[in-house]
């Protein structure tokens, strides 16, 4: 078995693994096959089950941060946590958010730190991060043999993911309040559900990006940096 086809089968793992994950009691949803099939290699089809688990957990992170941060989707005029999410991740996606600033990807995640933003800091980071990771995906959700995808972009949002979720996690203002309340590490109960989250979709982004690299022969230039200190990278 070549190299190409070894990443493809540990990423399909991974995906199949990630998949039960959003809804555990739901059953397994395979998928149909369909006549555009014809058009896309093994790698595509892996590259839009990737990238559809990954939205599924960029809905579901929405959906913590604002259970946790209620005043969040109230600040953005959302008449429930519900219409929030639905605006960003349901079918009438309109793409308007004017309180974003026309701001997209890591410079709207900057956003939900930025002291004197007065709008919903968990749509400006969710929104964000979706926007990043589309554009590493080059705006495509679906993918055909005529696509190629960059496996320098994946890295590079893996990387953008890392910080994100330190940022949520450290950054603080100027009162030393957290601008979002994510993980819970002191205290009787210990929730750590956010960094698993953002686990999975690290890994989602780096498996894919090895799987291109490997199948183009292409060389993807790794990065050390401290979380702490690090900026986002381009897309």
């Amino acid at each position: 078995m070549t190299g190409s086809r070894w990443m493809l089968l540990i990423l399909s793992l991974l995906l199949s693994g990630c998949g039960s994950a959003p809804d555990r009691d739901s059953p397994i949803k395979t998928r149909q096959f369909q006549v555009d099939d014809i058009a896309r290699s093994d790698v595509d089809m892996v590259a839009e089950s990737q990238l559809r688990f990954t939205m599924e957990y960029l809905q579901e992170l929405m959906e913590k941060l604002y259970r946790r941060n209620p005043r969040e989707w109230r600040a953005g005029g959302a008449e429930s946590l519900e219409q929030a999410v639905e605006r960003v991740f349901g079918n009438g996606r309109t793409d308007q958010f004017p309180e974003l600033q026309q701001k997209r990807g890591t410079d709207a995640v900057m956003l939900a730190f930025d002291e004197a933003y007065q709008g919903d800091r968990v749509l400006a980071f969710v929104e964000g991060l979706r926007g990043m990771i589309l554009e590493a995906h080059n705006g495509k959700q679906s993918f055909y043999l005529t696509d190629e995808l960059d496996p320098q972009k994946l890295y590079n949002a893996a990387r953008n993911l890392e910080i994100a979720a330190w940022k949520l996690s450290h950054t603080r203002d100027s009162a030393g309040r957290l601008f979002l309340v994510s993980n819970q590490t002191e205290g009787p109960v210990i929730n750590l559900s956010y960094e698993r989250l953002f686990g999975k979709l690290i890994a989602l982004q780096d498996g894919m990006a090895r799987v291109i690299a490997q199948s183009t022969n292409r060389r993807i230039k790794t990065i050390i940096q401290s979380v702490a200190s690090a900026v986002f990278m381009p897309i």
